[in-house]
């Protein structure tokens, strides 16, 4: 396969008008200066437009005051499936009229959440003013005490993220990665460190600025998404990623981070190569692959960055523990939460459009049997590697 390659993306910096002050600090780049000068305007041009949405906020809650009226804040209902509708060629996204909800100043319940939802667009406006980042963790660690705990942060710079229709990486926050990706890829990274997973004899951690890489090369004839970190290290001692083919492999360890699932796209986006995926064969194996292919209804606001419809469900699939004699002493019995789960999934939009996902389904229905994909060591300790994927992978065994 010829090699491919991806023009590098800008990083927002600066801002705009004498009420906000800013200095850009000279930077060493590889790129020509013309270049430079381009992403320094265009980056300053949106940076602009971030702050303009913020002040537009803080505008709103000053104008309140001065009428003498509570202020209020409004987002979007994001867990809210009525919110969702589902198209194939995206997956799950945030409809334009939405139903919202109201963060009021005035109200007991919520008076607290209005105070902490300032204090965060405060620090976000504050860094992307002078051009800085911080992750999640680094803003709910800066006062442990306020916040109170992580989740409330992390939801707070969703609900923000969705109100102003922003990105949250244009909002200069940045999410703790837990994610690999090793094989045959090589990229810059924004500072200029030269990533090359191909050399490396252990897996890269996933970027924690996927937006900001660049310089993406690669020959993988595909990409493979492995649930399991044990799965992926497993495949990775083998050499799976250069004896079968020259693939990408990635794995979010269990339910993918957002740099994870930005930088699968951001692979589809670059090579347009087969992706498919290596999940358990249970609810919440489908659960996540489903994730990565049409994405979640909480970021569905995100779906166009987030989500890759193309995705392939490569195993473990429920009819492959009949087709190869799996003895059920090796499988797991259903709980009450895993048949929860896969009713839940079964009710879902998108399933309707997959009859072969569907059918799938209801023979893990049927059973109330579910398995790890560990149990193909049962067959052979190396069947996964040597035998599973690489027949798979050569005579279409994907749905």
């Amino acid at each position: 396969m010829e090699e491919h390659s991806l023009c590098p993306t800008e990083t927002p910096a600066g801002n705009k008008a004498s009420f906000r002050e800013t200095s850009l600090a000279a930077q060493e780049s590889h790129v020509p200066r013309f270049y430079q000068i381009i992403c320094v305007v265009n980056s300053l041009c949106f940076s602009s437009e971030v702050l303009e949405a913020i002040e537009n906020v803080i505008q709103g809650v000053v104008q309140s005051l001065a009428q003498k009226k509570p202020p209020v804040l409004t987002v979007a209902n994001r867990a809210d499936w009525r919110n969702i509708e589902f198209k194939d060629s995206v997956g799950l996204q945030m409809i334009p009229g939405c139903t919202t909800k109201q963060i009021r100043s005035d109200c007991p319940q919520s008076a607290r959440r209005f105070a902490l939802t300032l204090k965060i667009l405060s620090m976000i406006y504050k860094m992307v003013q002078s051009n800085t980042y911080a992750t999640k963790r680094d803003i709910y660690y800066s006062d442990t005490l306020l916040f109170g705990s992580q989740s409330v942060v992390d939801q707070i710079i969703n609900d923000i993220s969705c109100m102003l229709k922003i990105p949250r990486r244009s909002l200069h926050v940045l999410s703790t990665t837990k994610g690999f990706v090793a094989g045959n890829l090589s990229y810059t990274e924004e500072d200029g460190t030269k990533v090359n997973c191909t050399c490396s004899a252990t897996a890269v951690t996933v970027p924690s600025n996927v937006q900001g890489i660049k310089n993406l090369t690669s020959h993988a004839k595909f990409i493979l998404i492995v649930e399991k970190d044990a799965t992926f290290q497993r495949l990775l001692d083998d050499d799976f990623f250069s004896k079968v083919s020259p693939c990408i492999m990635i794995t979010g360890r269990g339910i993918p981070d957002l740099n994870t699932r930005l930088l699968v796209r951001k692979l589809w986006d670059s090579f347009q190569i087969p992706i498919f995926t290596l999940m358990d064969a249970d609810p919440h194996g489908v659960e996540i692959m489903c994730v990565y292919k049409y994405g979640s209804v909480s970021m569905s606001f995100e779906a166009h960055h987030l989500t890759v419809p193309s995705i392939k469900w490569l195993g473990l699939l429920p009819s492959d523990l009949e087709r190869l004699n799996i003895c059920k002493d090796a499988l797991i019995p259903f709980t009450k939460q895993d048949e929860n789960k896969l009713a839940s999934i079964q009710k879902r939009p998108y399933i309707a459009c997959q009859p072969l996902w569907k059918k799938e389904l209801e023979i893990m229905a049927a059973s109330k049997l579910k398995a790890e994909i560990q149990v193909l060591t049962t067959v052979s300790a190396d069947y996964l590697s040597r035998v599973y994927l690489p027949n798979k992978l050569q005579f279409g065994g994907w749905l």
